[in-house]
């Protein structure tokens, strides 16, 4: 028996904190994956979906982007929270007409967004139309003339904003850049600006691809395993298994991060022995409790030390053979490395010498070395430059190239990393856009387009006005929260593809659409019968997800129809693209995805093998590094890192273990021990000492932003609870999107323009003091 909706919103006077969790999963993690999937779909849709989830007969995970261990499948190849995402997908509740007839915009609005998120699948095309008060239901029909009428009315296709959610599949992906290029602009925001386009910037310039270049066997195989910046056992949690598995093989594992997580400290793998009646397993052999902002400093500091072992024994630590054969700027980095200051690496850091000094030799010592990180490294405004020092470390290791080393950006949401190949983003090359001009007969534009951060200042500033977005909760996604809602109100349409209601349907332009559309879970029939999708995973792996479950309404349609269909309303019947035809058999996308994006030649025969296949990857495949210099650059750039001003703390966002990016599962950071409610802050024991604050007081949580002209900005979240924290001192956390109002729109990463997440300066002052 399914739970209703809630009808009632949440009560942060309940909220309990115990202490932090000292290991992750566990039967514990079972019984609340079974307790939530009950919940939301049943015992018979949970049995339907669950034994389907990540295996080869059935559907990708529409969570995280961790991929799966070619041939070596578990009967449940699934974590907790990807259960989460499935029962919330595959959810009985739904959200029809009645629905919105019976909730007005500025009800829905005042409500949360767990509230929000839990009512269920949305099951209409519905419209808020310009001054009204509540959507109604509108045909599909009409509804692409609206949004055709909207698009042709501008005075630019430019004045479109086009957003993409890491969930749209291949397949839908490559159609939608193709119909957004074909009006005419590049405006293609997505959820990547917002997380590791840093990564891609730095990966990009040191070795001349901006995606990993390790596989899972290749983490099993490691001798060290270096983890910056990431929380495996919340954002990723089948990681664990991976590094289970390197610990057994003898790997050792370095954790560097500000908070302890759960996962890194201890793994209790539920579908083991030792995971159920046993301690599990250590996974984190160091932990290195790094201040925010300093890693970059710490991974030059290693440098240093491995340039004076490789003085005290010649040719043992440096692979000069390596360096001279494939790699351009070495001696400008060895330079900058043997020039660095310890005393800084050590106030940067927060750490002591001798876990440097440690971290080293765990460097020297191994063979075969990997480099993991996630949102800590790139959501800092030298993100890039800590990357790139990061990469530098491995290349002067010769760690690239070889079984058992290289990089791992672990993405954090399902073919993020597919889309980009796909075409989405605003500077694709101008190989892949000749070779959509010569299949379709169309022209792309070749003038770049906005990302998020300039998207919103466009929305903002007037020149754009229609914004459409593939998937995603664009304003909770995004940071400065008053900012984002301004820029969506000043648009004359806003349009979102969707699976469920969040925020975004709520903060709209003066006219708005929601489109329901089929979710990973269900059954897509299309002219030619039933079609399957396929998705990339971090690892660069190409494989088909097959949705199986009857969908919530006969109403909703699939990302690739709503893409066509609107293409054919804006186009006419007569354009150059076959839109029905790709709509009608998605193999025929496949076909024409073959001809046109590297490494895809032969998509659909290869996609069918049974673990898909892999793409293309010079650097991991025959160490050719394709940047301008045609070798793997050391990038060298002045050392920066983040430092605390008097009085104040610099604050990280992040997420609860109940919630996967935006969507909120629940109310229960139970690695955490935070139960109840969501509105809280972590800070040290010396940092409440030292500020006069105690555990369990109410706060309001103040950012501190210096703009271009020397004004201070000040931005308020109200009411949070401080939970004292193993943190450094200094530093604070709290969960997004609470704190994304705190962020200003012009904090963001050099090089990348990712918003700054990871590095707010903030100040607490007791609730409602102003």
């Amino acid at each position: 028996m399914t739970r209703k909706a809630p009808s009632h919103d949440i009560d942060e006077t309940d909220l309990v904190v115990t202490g932090p969790k000292d290991h992750a999963a566990g039967v514990k993690a079972v019984a609340i994956t079974m307790q939530r999937a009950v919940e939301q779909m049943g015992a018979v849709r949970t049995a339907q979906t669950l034994t389907r989830l990540n295996q080869r007969h059935g559907f990708d995970c529409p969570g995280c982007a961790w991929p799966e261990n070619p041939g070596h499948r578990k009967p449940a190849e699934f974590c907790e929270n990807g259960a989460k995402a499935v029962a919330e997908e595959a959810t009985r509740r739904t959200v029809t007409p009645e629905f919105f007839a019976a909730h007005s915009v500025a009800e829905l609005a005042g409500k949360t967004d767990y509230w929000l998120g839990q009512q269920g699948r949305l099951t209409h095309p519905m419209v808020l139309r310009d001054g009204a008060t509540h959507y109604t239901p509108i045909e599909w029909d009409e509804a692409y003339r609206l949004i055709a009428d909207e698009l042709r009315a501008l005075s630019s296709p430019d004045e479109s904003v086009f957003y993409t959610s890491g969930r749209t599949s291949n397949e839908a992906a490559f159609l939608y850049q193709l119909m957004i290029r074909s009006f005419g602009t590049n405006n293609m925001p997505d959820c990547s600006n917002m997380c590791h386009e840093s990564s891609g910037s730095a990966l990009s310039e040191s070795i001349g691809i901006g995606k990993g270049s390790v596989t899972v066997p290749d983490l099993e195989f490691a001798d060290l395993i270096l983890i910056a910046g990431q929380n495996p056992g919340t954002n990723h949690p089948r990681m664990l298994s991976t590094l289970r598995a390197a610990k057994r093989n003898g790997a050792r594992i370095i954790a560097v991060n500000p908070l302890p997580e759960a996962g890194l400290l201890r793994f209790k793998d539920p579908q083991t022995v030792d995971g159920v009646v046993g301690d599990g397993v250590e996974i984190a052999d160091d932990f290195l409790q790094i201040r925010l902002g300093g890693d970059m400093a710490l991974f030059r500091g290693l440098a240093r030390l491995l340039f004076e072992a490789d003085d005290a024994a010649p040719g043992t630590v440096v692979d000069r053979a390596f360096v001279a054969e494939h790699c351009a700027g070495f001696d400008e980095f060895e330079k900058s490395a043997r020039a660095v200051d310890f005393d800084t690496v050590l106030e940067a850091t927060g750490l002591t010498i001798e876990q440097v000094r440690g971290t080293a030799d765990a460097l020297i010592a191994s063979d075969r070395t990997i480099a993991c990180w996630a949102m800590g490294l790139t959501q800092q405004t030298h993100g890039v430059a800590t990357i790139q020092e990061l990469t530098n470390l491995l290349l002067m290791r010769g760690m690239m190239g070889k079984p058992g080393a290289g990089v791992c950006p672990v993405r954090g949401h399902s073919n993020v990393q597919g889309d980009r190949t796909m075409g989405i983003w605003e500077k694709m090359p101008e190989r892949f856009l000749a070779a959509l001009d010569s299949e379709f007969g169309i022209t792309s534009p070749r003038k770049h387009g906005y990302d998020t951060v300039d998207a919103i200042r466009a929305m903002r500033d007037g020149h754009a006005s229609v914004f459409m977005a593939m998937g995603g909760n664009f304003l909770r996604a995004t940071p400065d929260t008053d900012a984002t809602e301004d820029a969506l109100r000043r648009c004359s349409l806003t349009v979102q593809v969707s699976t469920k209601l969040n925020r975004s349907h709520v903060v709209t332009g003066r006219t708005a659409l929601i489109l329901p559309t089929l979710g990973r879970t269900d059954k897509d029939v299309q002219a030619s019968g039933k079609q399957l999708v396929s998705v990339e995973d971090s690892m660069s792996m190409v494989h088909l997800s097959r949705g199986s479950l009857t969908p919530a309404s006969e109403h909703l349609r699939s990302e690739v129809a709503i893409v066509c269909r609107l293409a054919e309303a804006l186009f006419g019947a007569d354009h150059s693209v076959p839109w029905a035809t790709l709509s009608g058999n998605y193999d025929l996308i496949r076909d024409v995805i073959s001809r046109v994006v590297p490494g895809c030649e032969n998509y659909n025969e290869r996609v069918r093998q049974p673990d898909g296949f892999q793409l293309p990857h010079p650097p991991r495949d025959r160490r050719e590094f394709p940047t301008h210099t045609g070798k793997a650059n050391f990038v060298t750039g002045e050392l920066q890192w983040v430092r605390t001003p008097p009085g104040r703390l610099i604050l990280q966002t992040m997420r609860s273990h109940d919630q996967y990016n935006t969507t909120i599962y629940g109310l229960d950071d139970r690695y955490r021990g935070v139960k109840g409610g969501r509105r809280v802050v972590f800070v040290s024991a010396a940092d409440l000492a030292e500020q006069g604050l105690v555990d369990g007081a109410l706060v309001d949580v103040v950012s501190e932003w210096t703009a271009a002209d020397g004004t201070v900005e000040e931005r308020r979240v109200r009411g949070f609870r401080i939970v004292e924290y193993s943190t450094p001192k200094g530093n604070a956390a709290a969960y997004y999107p609470e704190t994304n109002p705190l962020i200003p729109l012009d904090h963001v990463a050099a090089k990348s323009n990712t918003p700054v997440s990871k590095a707010v300066v903030v100040r607490l002052e007791p609730a409602g003091s102003n």
